[in-house]
């Protein structure tokens, strides 16, 4: 493979989220598979199941993962599928599940528009096998439409002037690749600084893309229920809607207590080995007894 995926908080991840006498574990986000993969080294009495959307990150966890062939299972699906695809595999309870949201290196870096440098199609789809990408959303969405995705997944209170910028440059010429697009809205923008300006209406565009707050609430209900009593949930989220959505999740579980008071952010040593983790956020809860329906 080309380039490598680095795991993001992988040591809190390995210690904080498994126990020793766990037997069960799911990578909802398997992306290369480095979390799976030093999960199954430190605990060899471990089985676990890796799923991701991405064909191309599916193929380079599988070869990461080849050392443990017989230990895992992976699985192409979405997370929302969670109780589906376990519930195939005749699996009710299991013992772990992690999941680490946002964009993976191969994404970033396999020309489909998750770049601001990109010159290829403006795509930004995790799974390919679906419709909508964003050149549809980008180049068809009404100015009111673009000014309330961009507004509440990118939290960019400059929304409104981006969204104009966007359908006064789609009328002239359709916007068909993610440098244009970024170019477009850095001059909307009008802003300079470490941070690009395009990034919070690239988030909120590749968000409306793959519906990704509907799926991790509807994936979190699924790992929360499939917890057996002592079980523990972890998720590693990049931006602030993911990460309120979580603790309102965790907090709102009865069956859950949280473990992480305040969420696990990386150190500065891993920052400066991985940029891309700098705004990465963990936190982990633990199912202490089974939800009465």
């Amino acid at each position: 493979m080309g380039s490598t995926h680095i795991p993001v908080l992988l040591d809190e991840v390995v210690q904080g989220l498994i126990r020793p006498e766990y037997r069960l574990f799911v990578d909802a986000t398997a992306g290369g598979g480095s979390h799976t993969y030093n999960i199954l080294n430190a605990y060899p009495n471990l089985r676990a199941y890796a799923i991701d959307l991405d064909e191309t990150a599916l193929v380079a966890a599988r070869e990461r993962l080849a050392p443990f062939q017989g230990r895992v299972t992976l699985k192409r699906a979405n997370f929302s599928e969670l109780k589906q695809i376990l519930g195939d595999e005749g699996i009710l309870a299991v013992d772990a599940v992690l999941f680490d949201l946002g964009v993976s290196t191969f994404q970033l870096e396999g020309e489909r528009g998750f770049s601001f440098k990109d010159t290829h199609a403006l795509d930004m789809r995790m799974d390919q096998r679906q419709h909508q990408t964003a050149q549809q959303v980008v180049n068809s969405y009404t100015y009111e439409a673009l000014k309330r995705i961009i507004a509440e997944y990118g939290e960019e209170w400059r929304a409104a002037r981006i969204a104009a910028a966007i359908v006064a440059e789609r009328r002239k010429t359709p916007l068909t690749s993610a440098s244009a697009l970024a170019d477009v809205v850095a001059k909307a923008a009008r802003r300079t600084g470490k941070i690009h300006p395009a990034t919070k209406t690239f988030q909120a565009i590749r968000m409306e893309v793959n519906q990704e707050l509907k799926n991790l609430a509807t994936g979190l209900a699924a790992a929360i229920d499939l917890l057996a009593p002592r079980g523990r949930v972890g998720v590693i989220s990049f931006h602030s809607l993911e990460d309120r959505m979580v603790k309102t999740i965790f907090k709102a579980a009865p069956e859950l207590t949280v473990l992480t008071k305040k969420p696990i952010r990386p150190g500065r040593p891993e920052i400066l080995r991985n940029k891309r983790s700098r705004s990465a956020k963990l936190r982990i809860a633990e199912k202490i007894y089974e939800a009465v329906a």
